[in-house]
């Protein structure tokens, strides 16, 4: 799955994890928390599965605020980098506003294994556990820092997004809700039951020119992918929704960009949990809101009717673990 390593770089490219994230606990000598008083981002290791892993964490200035924060994994795009990846979201400016910790992992090789199973991807031809890996940062970090338990969300683009789909399949019990951008999910996660229920918010281009709407093969040689109407009806259908869905148009705020967004929310389902589907009609394999980092022929167009970072952690914000 491709998504930017820069801005300049043209598109080509339970009990047992939790034994592990313990002992990682103490290997990781060089995981240090960010002072209190000071908003930065910092670099740090962890060693897991035998491989030195890296993740980028911001903490807001004057952590701890009284109460156990929230904790954002913002998870990247083939290709790309946690750096990369803190830039084009601005997650951490709003971290900073909100007081949630954001953290932004490195996949092996710059990809995440999603469970697409596609040869030429590394991490995945060679069943890099990732699921683990993200477990023993929220066991790290719950330790470090107090993390609310209850509170624990993962937003990605692309690749990340796929990611993002199978740490709510696989860890269900410590993901409270999702955000995948211009992501799919693989099509073998279908014949896998969560253990319960999460809130899901998706968000996906009718123009991706390289994870498609409707499902289907992947950037050509990156896997496959069910479509956005499955993953939606799937998410529906777990967490137990009752109500029929509200479908909104969005106001056009930008109507030079090219797109429209429609808004659809599947209420009144187990848990307290959501299901709400943003179809970006027009849009492309870009994040709302952020730069055209590629031109459009290549990507697709950048909708400027929504920021989806901002709406990403509303949509966190309001869905808890009940």
């Amino acid at each position: 799955m491709w998504t930017p390593r820069s801005r300049s770089v043209a598109a080509g490219s339970a009990a047992a994890w939790l034994i592990v994230a313990l002992v990682a606990v103490g290997m990781s000598q060089r995981a240090q928390a960010a002072p209190v008083g000071i908003s930065r981002t910092v670099a740090r290791t962890i060693r897991f599965d035998g491989l030195e892993r890296t993740y980028l964490l911001h903490v807001p200035g004057g952590f701890p605020q009284g109460r156990p924060a929230g904790l954002v994994f913002v998870l990247h795009g083939g290709g790309g980098t946690g750096r990369n990846m803190e830039q084009m979201t601005q997650f951490s400016g709003l971290a900073d506003r909100e007081g949630f910790i954001a953290v932004y992992p490195d996949a092996v090789e710059r990809n995440w294994n999603d469970a697409r199973d596609a040869p030429n991807i590394q991490a995945q031809r060679e069943n890099v556990d990732d699921v683990g890996f993200i477990g023993a940062l929220i066991a790290l970090l719950t330790r470090e820092f107090g993390i609310d338990p209850r509170r624990v969300y993962s937003t990605g683009i692309s690749n990340g997004a796929f990611m993002s789909q199978r740490l709510a399949v696989e860890l269900s019990d410590r993901i409270a809700a999702i955000a995948p951008v211009v992501g799919g999910m693989a099509p073998r996660l279908r014949e896998r039951t969560p253990k319960t229920p999460v809130s899901v918010l998706v968000m996906n281009g009718t123009d991706d020119p390289l994870v498609p709407y409707q499902g289907g093969t992947v950037a050509r040689t990156r896997g496959e992918t069910i479509s956005v109407a499955d993953i939606v009806r799937l998410w529906v259908t777990h967490n137990r929704c009752t109500d029929r869905p509200e479908t909104v148009l969005l106001p056009d705020r930008d109507p030079a960009d090219g797109t429209r967004v429609r808004r659809t929310v599947y209420g009144s389902c187990a848990g307290k949990t959501e299901v709400v589907l943003y179809t970006i009609e027009g849009g492309g394999h870009t994040w709302p809101g952020g730069p055209q980092y590629l031109p459009a022929a290549v990507v697709g167009r950048v909708s400027r009717d929504i920021d989806a970072t901002r709406v990403i952690w509303d949509f966190f914000a309001a869905h808890p673990r009940s």
